[in-house]
């Protein structure tokens, strides 16, 4: 912290309704504070694009409190989007040339919808390895979430994901590895991460190139890795950044695909996330829900406000832990000219001096 409004972008306003400090882009010219620029990438969808920067941009401003952080939104071609989604984008997001041009100190490369069999079919697919490769030569380290992860480890080092028998969905307990790593320093030695997908890459293919394990779940798989360099990539494949209600509306979504016939299947409940009350709660809606698929009835409204006090997140301390390590080495590391990846002195291919 603090976040500084140097757009219009609604994100910043809601933070602040949210309680969060932002910083207006004037006040920021006077104070004597380094500013970070930090860019993410947003592939998802429409419904999920707004959310997704709140959720990036609370983390990083939860971070070190002497620094200036300026986030800047891009996306890529390739992704498809409705009318009032490009139009916000169109108003509120830099064009990557842009970026490229200005430079980065840090970039986060958000997870997006697939369509295709496999990820070199994707349409986004060319423009997100584009903006890979130049981050890898331009910007001191790169956090790539859960897609993202996997096209970027595919891309790199030819490990295609696997598909699972079920979706990884949930709340996960995990251990830390490796407890001398930088970005797991200070942090609970067991902790929570939420997933939800379904593919995973793993651990051992990971570690095969070279990957560097930092935190798993015995029954989730990896949750944090990092580059064998130790830094310059970031590998999450939970989701850190999500909200309590995350889970919840993608159960919803779940629930209006199954009433509306897309699904066969009822949807499970996300696992370790619902407790006693909001399973009963849910398996009655359910219960109205199959049987107006039946009759004529009218579907009630999804009882979200009856359970919304009993969801817990037991996953954001630990996320803000290691998001301010992550932001606080690439301040150590690198030049207050956002064009150049490193200071003077830093050996890129080894920037922790491990």
């Amino acid at each position: 912290m603090p976040l500084v409004a140097h757009t219009d972008l609604p994100t910043f306003q809601r933070l602040r309704e949210e309680g969060e400090e932002i910083v207006d882009a004037e006040r920021a010219k006077h104070q004597d504070i380094r500013e970070m620029h930090i860019g993410l990438l947003n592939m998802m969808p429409d419904s999920a694009l707004e959310a997704t920067e709140r959720q990036f941009f609370r983390l990083v401003g939860a971070c070190n409190q002497i620094v200036q952080f300026h986030i800047h939104p891009f996306t890529i071609e390739g992704l498809k989007r409705s009318p009032e989604a490009q139009a916000h984008i169109d108003k509120y997001y830099e064009s990557f040339e842009k970026i490229k041009q200005d430079g980065l100190d840090a970039l986060i490369i958000s997870g997006a919808n697939v369509t295709r069999a496999s990820l070199p079919e994707e349409d986004f697919w060319l423009p997100l390895t584009e903006v890979f490769s130049w981050a890898r030569e331009n910007v001191a380290s790169v956090l790539c979430s859960c897609l993202a992860t996997h096209a970027v480890i595919e891309y790199r080092y030819g490990i295609a994901r696997t598909r699972l028998p079920a979706k990884r969905w949930g709340v996960f307990a995990h251990k830390v590895i490796d407890r001398n790593h930088p970005l797991v320093a200070e942090i609970n030695t067991r902790f929570d991460v939420p997933h939800s997908r379904f593919n995973e890459i793993f651990q051992s293919d990971m570690e095969a190139k070279g990957l560097k394990v930092l935190a798993a779940s015995a029954k989730a798989g990896v949750h944090l890795a990092v580059s064998e360099d130790g830094f310059r990539t970031v590998f999450f494949q939970g989701h850190p950044e999500y909200d309590d209600i995350s889970l919840l509306k993608e159960y919803k979504r779940e629930v209006m695909r199954f009433y509306r016939g897309e699904l066969d299947d009822y949807p499970p409940f996300p696992e370790n996330y619902f407790n006693k009350v909001v399973r009963a709660i849910l398996g009655e809606y359910e219960q109205h829900v199959r049987t107006v698929r039946q009759t004529d009835q009218t579907l009630q409204k999804f009882p979200e406000h009856l359970v919304l006090e009993h969801l817990d997140n037991t996953w954001r301390d630990t996320a803000k832990a290691v998001f301010n390590n992550w932001l606080g080495k690439i301040y150590q590391l690198t030049d207050q000219d956002r064009r150049l990846p490193f200071m003077e002195g830093v050996d890129p291919d080894n920037p922790l001096g491990f």
